[in-house]
């Protein structure tokens, strides 16, 4: 996947593991959809977000549009060796086959 930070694209790399550190959190709504859609198409089901401790308005965000996502199985804040309060652990459905219609 491809994502653009101060006007340069660089490849983030899809392995169930999105690090929010490295982008503006107004790229947030956008990227995390594409992140998650991404993981999905890789069997990638268990992803965690890195959003980190702050003041916690960027996993409130991150939270936020977990809520709304069909796509999202569960999710929660992670223990302590995942990363305690500065990540969010999810899980994603799998996508349809032509079998599961």
């Amino acid at each position: 996947m491809t994502a653009v930070s101060d006007d340069r694209p660089f490849t983030v790399p899809i392995d169930g593991t999105l690090d929010l550190h490295t982008f503006h959190p107004g790229d947030v709504k956008d990227l995390l959809p594409e992140y998650l859609r991404a993981c999905r198409e890789r069997g990638i089901l268990e992803v965690r977000i890195v959003h980190g401790k702050g003041t916690g308005a960027l996993r409130r965000t991150v939270q936020a549009l977990l809520e709304r996502r069909a796509d999202v199985v569960s999710f929660r804040t992670a223990d302590g060796a995942g990363g305690s309060w500065g990540a969010t652990l999810v899980v994603l459905k799998p996508l349809e086959t032509e079998t599961d219609r």
